[in-house]
């Protein structure tokens, strides 16, 4: 099968729900008014409450969105054959994700900015369902932060380059953010141009930092990478939006759906074959990399580019409170889950490219995979080309599990395959794990403010001040805590016993995003149109909770009976069985309000 197909039907799917689709929802379902203020202008403090430009502020949004999850997952998917994750992820990005964070911002944006378990309290109408989702998201948020950091740390680690163009990035945006907002008010044009230009030259000049005199100036452990990491986010969270946040990931933006676009173009020159099948035996279960079935595993491992809760987070967090008009909700929220979702196919693709044999070599551990040989052989994965794409890309890839690096090298073949870059493979390679390491990080910083939003909303109930974002010791004293608690997992080592959950915990967060969404709709007097919501969130909630049981049944109890896994079974079933019952309470606070809202809507209907 040729991918060209794939990417035609992805690009025209999008393209004609962004137009009809939402089209329909931003007009009938939210009505939304550009003439509105929002909180950017009503409450501006320079610091948090800043109106930005509707391309800046995509760049922000979609940065902050696109962590680990398209470029990892869709990937890792990949066991299942290429069919089953692409069909999730175009209908899911239109039927979910789009309408998950266009609804949550949208709800976001009329109550000032708001997190989402203040929505929460005041959309439901129960304190309890404020203060329960308060607790899932934080706990969601600070898992999350630690899983990606650790991705991070593990990608730039003793790696000059990537750490060198990484780093790089930092006075760039503060250059960026100077220019837009103080020296050149409003000059986007002139900073986006310098912005570039200068990246650019850090991509380039990074390939001759390892061989350079300074080399040993951006090589770092493990320990020392989560300090520095540790440092940025809380810088991020405190400096004012304009001056390091939204320009750097503005400028990883550019980065990114650059890269991406040269997917695209590659693919269209190279018109690569899916050497992966449509399906394989594993959709019944028994995989190397993912131990479930294709229900409902897929749709926890395929998250960001499908549906994410994680979205909802930043869809409450920084943008609403930045957006200048809401005639921009639609642009930022949907254009920038419609890009992820065209990311995570070019990711599904670039990994089906690889012969099947190679993809499970990469992906699986050698001991691991010597016990699966004979069944993939059997299955007629039988031709390899590992050792010809090693020497390729100058470094060992085999066993080098977690999906990153057989993305990075399905980038590489596809981009070497094009006349004339034969021979920079290596290169390629090497920029496509500096790539993917820039995709999550530009989700850290913008995670660590809104944890520490949240946290703020929820210390503001003991002690008032903390409620006020522009009161600095509540800014400062919240981001220390945040970094401090997932800085302290990755530095210990300790995320390992909780990111095995972080799948089905980020969809369980979606579907409480999805309850909460719903009863805006209705309250707004729109129970008819309901449905946009209702129906992702029976979907979603349906198979995360089919997931979670099976985690727990499965593998969590199963583990507190090895003294090898004993914690980590008991903190991922805690925290599972915690963000579950989470959803239970706000879904059984929410229904009798839904009930209450569309009868009162019918008896004003009869008068």
């Amino acid at each position: 099968m040729n991918a060209m197909p794939l990417v035609i039907v992805a690009l025209a799917v999008f393209a004609l729900a962004y137009r009809f689709y939402f089209g329909f929802i931003a007009a009938k379902v939210l009505t939304l008014d550009s003439a509105r203020a929002t909180p950017s202008t009503l409450l501006y403090d320079d610091r948090d409450y800043v109106p930005m430009s509707k391309w800046v502020l995509f760049g922000h949004h979609f940065a902050a969105i696109a962590g680990a999850g398209p470029l990892v997952g869709p990937v890792l998917a990949c066991q299942f054959g290429y069919f089953p994750g692409f069909v999730w992820m175009v209908v899911g990005a239109v039927m979910a994700g789009s309408v998950h964070d266009m609804v949550i911002l949208t709800a976001s944006v009329r109550h000032n900015g708001k997190s989402l378990a203040v929505i929460a309290r005041e959309e439901i109408g129960k304190a309890s369902s404020g203060i329960v989702a308060s607790i899932a998201t934080f706990v969601i948020i600070i898992i999350a932060m630690a899983g990606l950091g650790l991705v991070v740390v593990n990608a730039l680690a003793e790696s000059s380059w990537g750490t060198f163009t990484i780093a790089a990035t930092i006075p760039i945006a503060i250059f960026m953010g100077v220019w837009m907002f103080k020296f050149r008010k409003h000059k986007t044009a002139e900073a986006t141009v310098i912005g570039v230009i200068l990246l650019t030259l850090a991509v380039i000049l990074g390939k001759y930092i390892p061989s350079s005199p300074i080399a040993s100036w951006f090589e770092f452990t493990p320990k020392t990478l989560t300090l520095l990491l540790v440092g940025y986010g809380f810088f991020a969270s405190v400096l004012p939006v304009w001056l390091l946040l939204s320009p750097r990931d503005y400028l990883s933006s550019i980065m990114k759906l650059g890269v991406i676009a040269m997917l695209v173009v590659g693919i269209v020159i190279v018109a690569p074959d899916l050497k992966m099948p449509a399906f394989t035996p594993f959709i019944s279960g028994g995989g190397p990399i993912i131990p479930g079935t294709l229900f409902p595993y897929l749709f926890i491992t395929i998250a960001c580019g499908a549906i994410s809760g994680f979205h909802a987070l930043i869809s409450s967090g920084t943008t609403p409170k930045m957006i200048m008009t809401e005639g921009h909700i639609r642009p930022i929220a949907v254009g920038a889950m419609l890009s992820e979702g065209l990311v995570s196919v070019m990711a599904l693709i670039a990994a089906a490219s690889l012969l099947p044999l190679d993809y499970f070599i990469i992906n699986v551990p050698a001991e691991k995979l010597a016990h699966f040989l004979p069944q993939l052989k059997a299955m007629g994965f039988t031709m390899s080309d590992i050792t010809t794409l090693e020497a390729a890309v100058g470094e060992k890839v085999a066993g080098r599990t977690g999906g990153a690096v057989s993305l990075a090298v399905g980038m590489a073949q596809i981009f070497s395959s094009i006349p004339g870059m034969k021979s920079l493979m290596s290169y390629w390679y090497h920029f496509a794990i500096m790539f993917e390491a820039l995709f999550i990080l530009t989700t850290i910083d913008a995670g660590t403010r809104v944890a520490r939003f949240i946290l703020q909303e929820l210390l503001g109930k003991i002690y008032k001040p903390f409620a006020r974002t522009e009161w600095l010791p509540g800014n400062l004293i919240s981001s220390g805590i945040v970094v401090f608690f997932w800085g302290y997992f990755i530095y210990t080592g300790s995320v390992s016993t909780i990111w095995p959950m972080f799948g089905s915990a980020n969809q369980l967060l979606a579907t409480i995003a999805l309850t909460i969404g719903t009863s805006y709709i209705i309250n707004r007097g729109k129970a008819r149109y309901a449905w946009v919501t209702l129906a992702p969130l029976a979907f979603v909630g349906v198979t995360t909770f089919a997931s979670g049981i099976l985690n727990i049944t499965g593998i969590y109890i199963p583990q507190l009976y090895t003294e090898k896994y004993v914690i980590q079974g008991s903190v991922n079933l805690t925290l599972t069985v915690v963000i579950m019952l989470s959803v239970v309470v706000i879904f059984k606070d929410a229904l009798p309000a839904w009930i209450r809202a569309m009868n009162e809507s019918s008896s004003l209907e009869k008068k």
